[in-house]
């Protein structure tokens, strides 16, 4: 079937810089459908530590990734009929996903996955390389960013609130290292895409990162009409 046509935001973007929740609210906003790409690599990780599988072995995480029985249903992520919305956002899941989501036979077995969430009326897709691999014909790119410090007291607040312990330091050194991995990675490497909207988000709220992607949007719509 030929999607072309089916209109894309794509709006990727470090971890916690506000690209999830920005991302499920623009889609809640336009009635579109939402692609969590980061969760793919997290189920796939989730996977990989409940089944001791090697994560120096990229294959049998490849198959791990083609494998995967999940759906999503609003807020909640299933694997098979199991809820793991909170399981997979733990920290040794999230520090997992970011070293196999360096695998370059992982990134193309969820390759495929990805392409299919791209269903009328339209598409947000959040994630690190939406804009740049996955869909880079997307009419509207966005590269949300934030410094690490406002991301570590985002994260910080986030896990407490969902009652993960959680300790500032080390949400700093771990999203330093993981911001290296994913920027320095051979296969696409976090960077914004060709034609990006790059938006701080730093002292924003969500509410006005929000209104700025939809603000976005509906001067492209304005444009394509004329």
């Amino acid at each position: 079937m030929n999607t072309a046509h089916i209109p894309v935001i794509t709006i990727d973007g470090p971890t916690a810089s506000g690209k999830g929740t920005v991302s499920h609210i623009v889609a809640q906003k336009l009635g579109f459908h939402y692609l969590d790409s980061g969760a793919l690599y997290r189920l796939t990780a989730l996977s990989a530590l409940r089944k001791g599988a090697d994560p120096g072995d990229e294959h049998a995480l490849a198959k791990l990734a083609r494998d995967l029985h999940c759906s999503f249903s609003g807020e909640h992520i299933f694997l098979g009929q199991e809820d793991v919305s909170a399981a997979i956002r733990a920290e040794e899941v999230g520090n997992t996903a970011s070293k196999i989501a360096a695998l370059p036979a992982v990134r193309q077995a969820l390759y495929s996955l990805q392409l299919d969430f791209r269903r009328a009326p339209g598409l947000v897709a959040d994630g690190r390389d939406m804009g740049s691999v996955i869909f880079p014909h997307a009419p509207l790119k966005v590269f949300l960013t934030a410094s690490v410090e406002a991301r570590a007291e985002r994260r910080y607040k986030q896990l407490i609130g969902k009652g993960f312990p959680a300790n500032m330091a080390d949400l700093l050194k771990d999203l330093q290292e993981r911001d290296d991995r994913d920027t320095n990675r051979k296969v696409a490497p976090l960077k914004p895409a060709e034609g990006a909207y790059v938006l701080d988000t730093s002292a924003m709220t969500v509410d006005e990162a929000v209104g700025q992607v939809l603000g976005w949007y509906a001067a492209l719509k304005k444009q394509h009409a004329v």
